[in-house]
């Protein structure tokens, strides 16, 4: 399966960022892709106002999406990222969405809030409260996880437990010391935690670290962008996946069990 990851500065006009969405969506069918993951948040950010993108925040049958949905009936390609969406006065709800043939097909609220590095992310959204499905995409089983997710070990794992096969990561990864260090640790780690394919897109403004990657399942980097936009892609294949848990074969020789998640 050809996989993209796309990277881009969200904007604080929605309707740029969603040509942009647009414009991703067209590049990565033209070179034959079969699933795309864009950033987190892409609906709207202004680096002057950190409130922008919850106030910005739309609903599920509102334009944007909308937009996404449309262009989506042209071809076959899912593509994933997250956006605001209303839920009560002022507030949001961090969500993944997998858009395809036209329709949302899956959806994620996040669960992990980024309530760290004196950011409270908590303070204007609402947490999801249990585990993202996982979604078929040209006979890979993909589970769906969100930017801070990626520090949190049993979520990764649960996927994979449950079949996931590839890992699709949207985020919005903030610059400060080491952080790019984190990214990169914490994106091999899953890989290797699950032996499942990683796909990771970093927002590149002024504010986030961009460094999309595509990572094996062996935590060896495929593919990687640096903090311009960027669209870049890999081939991940059945054979090289069963090669390694056959060689590796982690999530066989597991001797606890995860805590019950919902």
């Amino acid at each position: 399966m050809k996989v993209a990851v796309g990277q881009f500065a969200v904007g604080r006009i929605w309707q740029e960022n969603a040509n942009t969405c647009l414009g991703l969506m067209s590049q990565a069918v033209a070179a034959g892709a079969q699933l795309l993951v864009l950033p987190e948040a892409v609906l709207a950010r202004d680096d002057n106002d950190p409130d922008w993108s919850v106030s910005s925040a739309q609903a599920m049958k509102e334009e944007f999406i909308e937009q996404l949905c449309d262009q989506s009936r042209k071809d076959r390609l899912t593509t994933i990222l997250t956006l605001p969406v209303k839920t009560t006065a002022g507030r949001a709800a961090n969500t993944l969405l997998a858009v395809r043939g036209g329709e949302v097909i899956a959806r994620y609220q996040k669960l992990h809030l980024y309530d760290a590095f004196n950011v409270q992310e908590s303070r204007l959204v609402d947490a999801g409260d249990r585990l993202p499905p996982l979604i078929e995409v040209a006979g890979f089983k993909v589970g769906l996880m969100t930017c801070y997710d990626l520090r949190f070990p049993e979520m990764a794992l649960s996927l994979a437990l449950m079949g996931a096969e590839v890992l699709v990561l949207p985020a919005a990864w903030l610059r400060g010391p080491n952080k790019e260090m984190h990214w990169s640790t914490l994106l091999a780690a899953r890989a290797l935690d699950t032996t499942c394919y990683v796909m990771a897109s970093g927002e590149c403004g002024n504010k986030n670290i961009g460094h999309s990657q595509i990572v094996d399942p062996l935590g060896v980097v495929m593919a990687a962008a640096n903090q311009r936009p960027a669209l870049i892609y890999a081939e991940l294949e059945q054979r090289y996946l069963a090669e390694v848990r056959e060689m590796l074969p982690v999530l066989k020789n597991r001797r606890f069990a995860l805590p019950q998640l919902r």
